[in-house]
């Protein structure tokens, strides 16, 4: 059974398995609880070496659009006249242990992770700072780029560093709310008052219509296609492909997320619909076709754009 049908599935074997862990989530949000409740008292005190700080972050594991968020924000800081660097965990690499300023130009997603790689190429001239030493990482950021905004791709719960905004992505009416593992909560959800923001809420998260676009960015719809995706919480990008993109006999590969996707002979012929964040491990391969392969682009916005820009306008001052 796949951690996402444990959380959310009706069928009785997932009613009673989550029935079973809820005793072991009470204690998983009891442990949380006291250990935020040591910065609050002031037993702990986060570190402040840079300002401003803006984090984009969530309350559930995976899979709640946080890289696409991070896009748009690189996208509105800047046509605000602010510099950006994006702090990344870089889950899964080499580079994740410590912190790192990354160097100029594509970065191979197994020494830097796949977010890091997805946004460099997207945004090639865009720094980076890549680890999950949060502190560290905004000191290099501060001794580097002293007049930036450090923008955060998740770390609502790395309490050390204290970040000044927080923008926090979390549904209106989650299926299940419950912390793990019972759940996919990382703390309780009634938390989501330590944010500055929650959206959706006083701000809309508008996607734009998803395409799928060739390596070469040539827009295609195919006839027949499998999907390959290796996400946290794969559901939705499944959904909305088949949605968008319906044909009668889906084929569909899941894979663990973060999934260095490097397997021998895992695919096949015929054409497969990808995330970018797969994609920039994809393309590094020696054995595959690029012209076998389309990316799904997903855009959002925060709307009303104007209010929202004047909201995180005033925070910035």
């Amino acid at each position: 059974m796949h951690i996402q049908d444990l959380w959310e599935s009706s069928d009785l074997s997932a009613v009673f398995g989550r029935a079973a862990l809820t005793p072991l989530s009470w204690l998983y949000g009891a442990g949380w609880q006291a250990y935020l409740k040591l910065y609050e008292v002031g037993l702990k005190k986060a570190a402040e070496p840079h300002f401003p700080v803006v984090c984009i972050g969530n309350l559930s594991t995976g899979g709640t659009g946080k890289t696409p968020m991070t896009m748009h924000l690189v996208q509105v800081m800047r046509e605000m006249g602010k510099r950006v660097v994006v702090g990344c965990s870089g889950y899964g690499s080499p580079r994740a242990e410590a912190a790192t300023i990354a160097p100029d130009g594509p970065l191979s997603p197994k020494e830097w992770g796949d977010e890091p790689a997805l946004l460099r190429s997207v945004f090639p001239d865009l720094p980076l700072v890549v680890g999950r030493r949060r502190v560290l990482a905004a000191e290099l950021v501060h001794l580097s780029f002293p007049d930036a905004v450090l923008l955060m791709d998740d770390g609502f719960q790395h309490l050390p560093l204290k970040k000044h905004i927080h923008i926090l992505l979390d549904p209106e009416s989650p299926k299940n709310s419950m912390c793990l593992p019972a759940g996919p909560y990382r703390e309780p959800r009634r938390n989501r008052m330590r944010a500055d923001l929650v959206l959706p809420g006083r701000f809309q998260i508008v996607e734009k219509p998803m395409k799928l676009v060739s390596a070469a960015g040539e827009e295609s719809v195919p006839d027949d296609y499998t999907i390959l995706c290796a996400l946290g919480q794969p559901r939705r990008f499944i959904e909305n492909v088949q949605e968008k993109f319906p044909q009668r006999h889906p084929n569909v590969v899941s894979l663990p997320d973060h999934d260095p996707l490097d397997e021998p002979n895992l695919f096949g012929s015929g054409i497969y619909v990808v995330t970018g964040k797969d994609w920039v491990k994809i393309r590094e391969r020696d054995d595959i076709n690029p012209e076998n392969f389309l990316i799904a682009t997903r855009e959002v916005s925060v709307e009303p754009q104007a209010e929202f820009r004047m909201w995180l306008s005033e925070k910035l001052k």
